[in-house]
């Protein structure tokens, strides 16, 4: 593997919820392996990161510094970062035409359900996004804890696809 971190790049629809959560844990735990980014096929205008998501993300002690809702465009531009995969982390976006990525980068599907789609009280929102947030962080230890051969372009896009969910 080159001496450059793992680009990663995280899509979901709107980039508010679950692909924020998994660029600011990856880029907690990566060690320093790993540079994680994250996008949405169709932001809103003016989208922003989920309140309550940055919230569960401070409460575990994980940086929300950076974090912002952006478009799949940035990232499909000449001069953006080569990702070396590309995780879609909601059904939608796993069926979307994505754009073309510079350098073919191996892709993946890790579908979790939206939390900021569940209704009731605060405190059932809040717990929907801290089980999103545990269920990404056990995926994304697994791929972090891969031994480097694992990571090698050629089984990248294997090794991801057969991480375990939950």
């Amino acid at each position: 593997m080159s001496e450059r971190p793992l680009h990663v790049l995280f899509l979901c629809t709107h980039n508010s919820a679950r692909s924020i959560l998994a660029e600011a844990v990856l880029n907690h735990i990566g060690k320093g392996r790993f540079k994680a980014f994250s996008a949405g096929s169709s932001p809103r205008d003016n989208q922003q990161p989920n309140p309550l998501g940055l919230q569960v993300l401070e409460h575990a002690g994980i940086s929300t510094q950076g974090l912002r809702s952006k478009s799949w465009d940035e990232f499909a531009r000449s001069d953006a970062p080569h990702m070396d995969l590309v995780i879609t982390v909601c059904d939608n976006a796993a069926g979307e035409v994505c754009p073309f990525w510079p350098a073919q980068p191996a892709t993946a599907h890790w579908g979790y359900a939206d939390p900021s789609a569940i209704e009731g009280p605060e405190a059932q929102k809040l717990e929907a996004f801290r089980q999103t947030l545990l269920a990404l962080n056990r995926r994304l230890t697994l791929l972090v804890s891969l031994p480097p051969e694992k990571l090698e372009r050629a089984l990248l896009q294997g090794t991801a696809r057969d991480l375990i969910g939950s």
